[in-house]
């Protein structure tokens, strides 16, 4: 049932309603928030220190000889404040050895904020018991989570988130008087249901007396039908026992005449008995002659059964002859084919190469006699002028 109501918010409000969807969405924000997670883990740590300085021996290894050192001289100076407190007089001293104080806790907060691993792993070793710190660091970080959420709520996010609150306090009345007329109508019900039960009981009550009256009325009439069904049980005990005696006849009867079929049945039984012999000897020799012939039967199938194997092996071998000489015949195709198609590409370079010649040898008469005759014109040419000459 929760489903479709969170599908009725909207998501700016669902965004507001659950911190766990709210995202930095800005330099600025993410800065903010840094500066509150360090100071949640600087007060972790400041929640850590007095427990870690009482079992110093034991952490030193961890820590390491600088923040040892470090929480030695915070506790020095924690033990000097202590007794300045104490004892109030120089005051100029006790502001001095605070002022140190505070520098010594800076300190050490950084060296544990720059060993980011060692800080985690004493949040496992070290038990501390419960104290206004952790209450004060859950307060400090239920406020980031409300800086967080008013960082990254804007305004119209604020007007829905305040219009779905005042949308649901409106619902809120309306179910509270909702609540009230039905928890009115429950009353009324109720008044109701008593007033019925009272007049019920009432109607009881008024029953229970009219059957007692009734009960005191119907006592004679049940004396009076006591006595006729006495009277009846004994005219009916007379007509069993005329019945029993018929019975017992009958009985009699009927014995004599089971006796007798049982003597019939008898020699039924008798003959039947001698067929059902005769029947089992023809069985038995039906059954020997089955045996007979099956024994045949078997004998003939085991020697048709060891040829069909030997003529099976037979044409396993044929076949796989077949194999082998389909194989090479398909070898033989391939390199007939091969042969073939080099043939043809043969011919067909040797078509190529005769057409080429012929090419050639037309191309070089054609030149010889372009030069023949370029060679007789210009000999023309030179007799005539020799004669000009003249």
């Amino acid at each position: 049932m929760a489903t479709p109501r969170k599908a009725g918010i909207p998501l700016s409000v669902m965004k507001v309603l659950d911190p766990r969807q709210l995202k930095p969405d800005s330099t600025e924000t993410e800065r903010i928030l840094t500066v509150f997670d360090e100071a949640v883990v600087k007060l972790e740590i400041t929640r850590l220190i007095p427990r870690i300085i009482g079992s110093l021996e034991r952490f030193a290894r961890m820590l390491g000889p600088e923040i040892t050192s470090s929480l030695l001289e915070l506790q020095k100076l924690s033990v000097e404040i202590q007794d300045l407190l104490t004892s109030p007089g120089d005051e100029e001293r006790r502001r001095a050895v605070e002022q140190r104080l505070k520098c010594s806790l800076r300190n050490t907060l950084r060296l544990f904020l720059a060993n980011p691993l060692l800080y985690h792993g004493l949040k496992y070793e070290v038990w501390v018991r419960q104290s206004p710190a952790d209450v004060f660091i859950k307060a400090f970080k239920e406020f980031r989570d409300f800086t967080l959420e008013r960082l990254l709520t804007s305004p119209d996010e604020e007007k829905e988130k305040i219009q779905f609150m005042e949308d649901i306090s409106l619902r809120i009345e309306k179910n509270t008087e909702t609540i009230s007329a039905l928890q009115a109508e429950l009353e009324a019900a109720i008044q109701t249901r008593d007033e019925e039960i009272n007049s019920k009981d009432k109607k009881i009550e008024n029953l229970k007396s009219s059957m007692e009256n009734l009960t005191k009325e119907c006592k004679a009439d049940i004396q009076q039908i006591t006595k006729e069904g006495q009277k009846q049980q004994k005219e009916d005990e007379k007509a069993s026992q005329d019945m029993c005696a018929r019975l017992e006849q009958d009985v009699l009867r009927l014995r004599a005449q089971f006796k007798a079929l049982v003597l019939e049945h008898q020699a039924s039984e008798l003959v039947l008995r001698k067929k059902k012999c005769k029947t089992e000897r023809e069985t038995e020799k039906w059954v020997q002659k089955y045996d007979t012939d099956m024994a045949e039967k078997q004998a003939t199938y085991e020697e048709v059964e060891a040829v069909y194997n030997e003529e099976k092996a037979q044409l396993a071998l044929l076949m796989e002859k077949h194999a082998l000489l389909l194989q090479e015949y398909t070898e033989i195709e391939e390199e007939r084919k091969m042969l073939k198609e080099k043939a043809e590409e043969a011919a067909r370079e040797a078509a190529r190469r005769n057409d080429a010649a012929t090419y050639i040898q037309a191309f070089w008469k054609g030149y010889l006699v372009r030069s023949i005759y370029k060679s007789k014109l210009k000999k023309g040419k030179g007799k005539g002028k020799g004669r000009g000459k003249k």
